[in-house]
């Protein structure tokens, strides 16, 4: 919580904004690579806790103040779709979405300062955070509130059943897809997180990250326009689920339930919504929750 650590965290929101949400969750996805190698190899967790993690590109930080800032260009008319946090803000030219970009950053870090020890004894503090200032950024920059717009005349059920052109992503959106990618993303990221915590349990946590770091990485591809899916939420918490519990079996099923919270949160919020409230970030922090509670009960 000190200056030079508030200042970066402004600096790296906007710069989230400048370059996109999206992308600076790749970068994220980079950095938590090389941040595990690192402490793989011996050497501190300070990259870890520092760039992947901290008030570079911790999600909390970079990738929230950049998703922010796309829902205020949309206020102010200078972009169409206020969920597109792959659009690079620096674009328009314009210093207004980056100062908002760097506000967010600044309040994801805060409140990661003040409150993140805590909140990470029960839940994934980060992804906590995304969605706290995601709901921020849709109340204070949308036009149809938390839960957005449905077609005139449509029974609300129908938020629940997406056209292609509604779904938050069309190539994962039936349940069924969900569920068969958060297992099969799943059972690797826990078959890893055991493996190498075998070979170095002084590690402790640390490796849970792996797979979510290639999840992340992987987006790049659809940066670029595959149709990639999204599965850094199925593979952090079936990792998480795999840590806790020692079984690749229940990291499978955990990824799975994920694949399908994270659908079930795009069709309650994200998908009729005018901004972006991410639907991973959603998923790792219910499941989370759920997965930690159960392990103190057990």
């Amino acid at each position: 919580m000190d200056a030079p650590t508030l200042l970066t965290a402004f600096a790296s929101g906007a710069f989230g904004a400048a370059i996109g949400a999206l992308a600076s969750f790749i970068f994220c996805g980079m950095a938590l690579i090389a941040g595990i190698s690192i402490v793989l190899a011996g050497g501190s967790p300070t990259f870890l806790d520092v760039v992947a993690n901290g008030p570079l590109f911790g999600p909390h930080v970079a990738f929230a103040g950049g998703a922010a800032a796309a829902a205020y260009a949309m206020r102010r008319k200078h972009i169409t779709d206020g969920k597109d946090i792959a659009f690079s803000l620096a674009e328009l030219g314009k210093a207004g979405p980056l100062l908002i970009g760097g506000v967010f950053g600044l309040a994801g870090q805060t409140i990661m300062g003040l409150w993140g020890s805590t909140l990470n004894q029960y839940t994934n503090a980060t992804a906590l955070i995304v969605v706290v200032l995601g709901v921020t950024a849709r109340l204070l920059f949308g036009h149809h509130g938390l839960f957005g717009h449905l077609p005139h005349g449509t029974a609300p059920r129908r938020r629940f059943r997406p056209t292609a052109d509604e779904a938050w992503v069309p190539h994962q959106s039936r349940m069924s897809q969900a569920a068969l990618l958060g297992v099969v993303a799943g059972l690797p990221a826990s078959y890893a997180t055991l493996a190498l915590a075998e070979a170095k349990p002084e590690l402790g946590s640390a490796t849970v990250g792996l797979g979510f770091a290639v999840s992340a990485v992987s987006l790049g591809f659809a940066a670029v326009g595959k149709g990639v899916p999204v599965t850094h939420h199925m593979t952090l918490t079936a990792a998480t689920a795999a840590h806790l519990s020692g079984s690749v079996l229940v990291g499978a099923a955990v990824g799975g339930a994920a694949g399908l919270l994270g659908e079930f949160w795009a069709r309650a919020i994200q998908n009729h919504g005018d901004t972006h409230i991410d639907p991973p970030a959603g998923a790792i922090w219910t499941l989370t929750s759920i997965v930690l509670a159960a392990h103190t009960l057990v």
